[in-house]
């Protein structure tokens, strides 16, 4: 065989192993996309919800969102499980830490928050939306609940952006928990 004839088995191979590759993908992306579930069963909803993004009809205008009141959150601190609570910061954990003297991670450490001035760390580089409420403003459970029910509708110009915790009992919880890590906690509503 000459040298010509081995140069053309050389790039038909590679057009037929790019086509396999490409079979092997289009399988692939397919198990991952239908979730792996088998004989062609579907889910009924797919992907995640954006909270604050607006759904649109079937004609592609938007829908108006409901405008959402704010949670009067001291009767549910009463009863709130700080079990509950401690298992809700691992939410907060992999943009916070929660001990006393820990360091700062993409967000400040949360260490005696509550009852503290809006930008209570030291050195953290607040946005200019918490900065200006530096010294005004503090974290109380009610300023605490309306942030964590939508950071940026509570506080638009702030860097969080988590996009919130929905139920107010979870945010009773997680509030009632964060009050623990603290020097002085607050004392709860009876």
């Amino acid at each position: 065989m000459n040298q010509s004839g081995l140069e053309l088995n050389k790039i038909v191979a590679a057009v037929l192993l790019a086509g396999i590759i490409a079979l092997v993908a289009s399988f692939a992306s397919d198990g991952l996309y239908q979730g792996g579930s088998g004989h062609g069963e579907k889910d009924a909803k797919r992907g995640y919800t954006i909270a604050g993004a607006e759904s649109a009809d079937s004609a592609g205008s938007a829908a108006p969102a409901a405008e959402e009141k704010p949670v009067d959150i001291l009767p549910l601190l009463a009863g709130a499980d700080l079990t509950a609570g401690e298992a809700q910061v691992k939410k907060c954990a992999a943009c916070h830490t929660f001990d006393k003297g820990g360091k700062n991670g993409v967000g400040p450490n949360q260490w005696n928050l509550i009852g503290s001035d809006f930008g209570h760390v030291a050195g953290y580089a607040y946005s200019d939306a918490i900065k200006a409420l530096h010294g005004s403003k503090k974290w109380g459970f009610q300023e605490l609940s309306d942030f964590l029910a939508g950071p940026k509708k509570y506080l638009p110009g702030n860097k969080m952006s988590f996009a919130g915790i929905k139920n107010p009992q979870d945010r009773a919880n997680l509030i009632a928990y964060l009050n623990t890590l603290s020097d002085k906690p607050l004392p709860l509503p009876k």
